[in-house]
């Protein structure tokens, strides 16, 4: 089974929680805060793995949580930071923003690491918040949330030479001949449901990977069939090779196919319709006119198409010349990486204190998972721990934020279930 997208969440760990903590020993009654931060949750991080080849692992599991933080402890104790997460995806995986499906990363190259999701930063401990005039803080900070993103992983395959044509003109029998890939191959259409990878080697070239695209009809472009997901394996190409039937033994005319199936990767990507094409009349043993390929080279020559070759895959006549072509070729066109538009490209918005104001009567209601984590770990019987309380809602715009949606003195603020009379 070939599978080539899939879409899973992905969550980074929580970071732990400060700890709120006085040295109690013998003879030390009055030791002062001795709480510990707490550790930082885990990122998740995606890595090319040479060993996988689909996205089918993907089915099965979808969802994808990083450890969290070890909360702080007393004598000063540091909480363990959470595991990273690692997530192996094949060469040539570009993960997309789900919401968008614009371009988070493409990761071509073998050992290509990308931290999708940052860990929640740790909170600290009240031993950070000692001052010369608060020495005993009973209130301590809470850890961050960890990030959430759903995305979309495609499968894009690595290869120097891609087949095109239409169904069943010999692609699959091309790549079998000249390589050691199997793929299925019979006299019906759409014999290869999923793309095929060979290596070429011959004596006197560089050996380069070939792969064979499942047939592309007309209207791929807009999804017919399964256009988009075969086109899609195409991009990174370096160079094409299409096949065409130059017998006509399917009863259709080798130049309008040569035609339509430009016009399709014209359609999806101006770049693939100027990528360098060689064309491969195969079947000529099977065809009967003399001068029905010198009559296709012509009219494919005055397209600006001008390695055409006359070959038969079955009996492997004029192969060998068209693969040597095919190498010189790849020998003069450099390597390239997937090119990401600007458009396409993804940017996580800024990181901001995010919350929410409603208003039910004359009671203000705020929420928001800081706003609860902050209120996790404060002790709202300390008037110090409260007033730290009020000084992170003020830096923080919710106070400015309650003025703008009206509030007015001796009006309720509600958070969880802790409420206070506003007084600015």
């Amino acid at each position: 089974m070939f599978i080539d997208t899939a879409k899973i969440f992905i969550k980074s760990g929580d970071g732990g929680n400060g700890s709120v903590s006085f040295r109690r020993e013998k003879y030390v009654p009055l030791g002062g805060p001795d709480g510990g931060d707490g550790g930082d949750g885990g990122n998740v991080i995606l890595v090319t793995d040479p060993n996988m080849t689909t996205l089918l692992d993907f089915t099965y599991k979808r969802k994808y949580v990083a450890e969290a933080g070890v909360g702080g402890s007393g004598s000063k104790c540091y909480g363990k930071d959470g595991e990273d997460l690692y997530i192996k995806v094949p060469v040539g995986t570009v993960v997309r923003d789900a919401e968008t499906n614009k371009i988070v990363v493409d990761l071509s190259h073998l050992g290509d690491k990308f931290i999708i999701a940052k860990g929640g930063k740790g909170g600290k401990g009240n031993v950070k918040f000692c001052t010369p005039t608060r020495q005993a803080p009973n209130f301590a900070e809470p850890g961050m949330p960890g990030e959430e993103i759903w995305i979309t992983l495609e499968l894009k395959l690595l290869a120097d030479v891609g087949l095109v044509g239409f169904p069943n003109v010999g692609k699959s029998t091309l790549l079998s001949v000249v390589s050691k890939a199997r793929p299925k191959i019979a006299n019906y259409h759409f014999t290869t449901i999923k793309p095929n990878l060979g290596v070429v080697s011959l004596p006197g070239i560089q050996a380069f990977v070939m792969a064979d695209i499942p047939g592309i009809i007309e209207g791929a472009a807009e999804g017919v069939g399964l256009g988009i997901q075969f086109l899609r394996h195409v991009e990174r190409t370096r160079l094409l090779i299409h096949v065409v039937d130059i017998s006509g033994s399917e009863g259709r005319d080798p130049i309008e196919d040569f035609v339509k199936i430009n016009e399709e990767l014209k359609k999806y990507d101006i770049k693939l319709w100027d990528r360098p094409q060689i064309v491969a009349a195969n079947k000529s043993d099977m065809c009967f006119d003399d001068d029905a390929f010198e009559t296709f080279k012509a009219k494919v020559n005055e397209m600006g198409y001008k390695h055409v070759f006359k070959i038969s895959a079955a009996t492997t006549q004029g192969v060998d010349e068209l693969l040597k072509e095919a190498a010189r070729q790849l020998s003069q066109i450099p390597i390239f990486d997937l090119e990401i538009k600007e458009e396409e490209k993804f940017v996580p918005e800024e990181k901001k204190f995010i919350y929410d104001i409603r208003q039910e009567g004359n009671v203000y209601i705020v929420e928001g998972s800081f706003v609860d984590r902050l209120l996790d770990s404060v002790n709202v019987n300390d008037p110090e721990s409260l007033m730290y309380f009020h000084k992170v809602l003020r830096n923080k715009g919710v106070i400015n934020a309650l003025v703008a949606k009206g509030i007015h003195d001796n009006d309720i603020v509600r958070l969880k279930n802790f409420e206070f009379e506003f007084l600015l």
